[in-house]
């Protein structure tokens, strides 16, 4: 989200920040697929717990719930949690789903995503996020944050961040300063130069773009999705084509050692203009995800800010992590990479017309063409 940090629509004009509605949100990495059903969800949350996550949510529905009092409490429900937006603090309980690449289907195994969301985004975000909250049973049946009784879930508690100094906010609004961009670069900067460094094979490197490609292909022409198959066959062969003729450059990068363990999913909506800039919701569930160039994902977030109309945001982190680092991709990897990741977003967003609550399928149909006119404007550049 971010999953957890963003405020409803009416707490965004309060100043407050926006979460997007059920559903509406993708990791950028992961093979994510629709929601499952809330009867599947209740099946497999009753694996450990005679409670179903409808009391649970019921519960932290109410602002009586909660230490901090609040006048009101926000219910939002995301792809995989649902967040509770507490006053000046915002509580987040992870569903319990299952897929190919995570299992949240046991109270233990939510815990330890928990523990493990909130000291990966400490890296970039360590005061927004708090600790680890346990949701007890009492003796009188009653549910409780904390407390002694029989822990049956776990949440994440976190800081809330102001709407209005997110990234893409501030992109939309024209308000992102060159002191933000500063020093967002040297935060981002220093993040890069700490990251754990991944050993990664370099033909394995170049493989799994090819491989990303050919998945990305797949889904997006399939005639369910109601898209022109044209421009992703065209795009599919022109990212082919630059690894057939510069494959070299991407096995270059990881024996260079460039790859390190990132962020996993820099976008905008990920970024809050503080003074001190911080960015969450690391991709926590999967960390081979999270093993990127950083170049791949600056491009990304130089991509995406494009696509919101601040392309010049973007490109400008990027510039100023290339100056500051004495890395030199060049321009043409660069470029595949925005492509690439682009091509991925396009296949993300055509993902929400198969939700369950997904019902203006034109609106996502609409964002996967955009991401495939930006997807090709980049491979002129290489």
């Amino acid at each position: 989200m971010s999953d957890a940090l963003r405020a409803s629509t009416s707490a965004g004009r309060r100043g407050l920040t926006q979460i997007k509605p059920a559903g509406s949100r993708r990791r950028e990495n992961a093979s994510v697929r629709p929601d499952p059903p809330v009867e599947l969800l209740e099946r497999l949350h009753a694996r450990d717990s005679a409670l179903t996550l409808s009391e649970k949510v019921a519960h932290l529905s109410r602002p009586e719930s909660y230490p901090e009092k609040p006048a009101a409490v926000e219910v939002v429900q995301t792809h995989m949690s649902w967040v509770f937006l507490a006053g000046d603090r915002v509580y987040k309980l992870k569903k319990p789903v299952r897929y190919p690449f995570l299992d949240y289907s046991t109270a233990e195994a939510r815990r330890e995503s928990c523990a493990r969301e909130v000291l990966l985004n400490r890296r970039l975000a360590g005061a927004v996020y708090r600790r680890v909250v346990p949701l007890t049973l009492r003796d009188d049946s009653t549910l409780q944050l904390g407390g002694s009784g029989r822990t049956v879930d776990w949440l994440v508690k976190m800081r809330r961040l102001p709407a209005h100094r997110m990234l893409d906010a501030a992109i939309r609004e024209n308000t992102v300063g060159a002191g933000d961009i500063r020093r967002l670069g040297c935060v981002l900067g220093r993040f890069y130069r700490s990251a754990s460094p991944v050993a990664i094979n370099a033909a394995r490197y170049r493989i799994g773009f090819q491989l990303g490609i050919r998945a990305n292909r797949g889904e997006l022409v399939q005639p369910r999705f109601g898209l022109d198959a044209a421009p992703v066959e065209r795009l599919a062969r022109a990212q082919h084509a630059f690894i057939a003729r510069r494959g070299g450059l991407l096995e270059r990068r990881a024996r260079e050692a460039r790859i390190v363990d990132a962020h996993g999913d820099l976008r905008p909506e990920h970024v809050c203009l503080l003074p001190e800039p911080v960015v969450i919701d690391c991709l926590e569930f999967k960390r081979e995800f999270r093993f990127l160039d950083p170049v791949d994902e600056l491009a990304y977030l130089a991509m995406e800010c494009e696509r919101l109309g601040g392309a010049a945001v973007g490109d400008e982190v990027l510039r100023r992590y290339l100056a500051a680092s004495g890395d030199d991709p060049g321009i043409g990897l660069i470029a595949f990479y925005k492509s690439f990741r682009a091509f991925l977003r396009a296949k993300i967003a055509i993902w929400h017309i198969a939700d369950h609550d997904v019902r203006d399928t034109e609106r996502w149909r609409a964002r996967a063409r955009d991401y495939l006119r930006l997807a090709e404007s980049y491979t002129r550049n290489w």
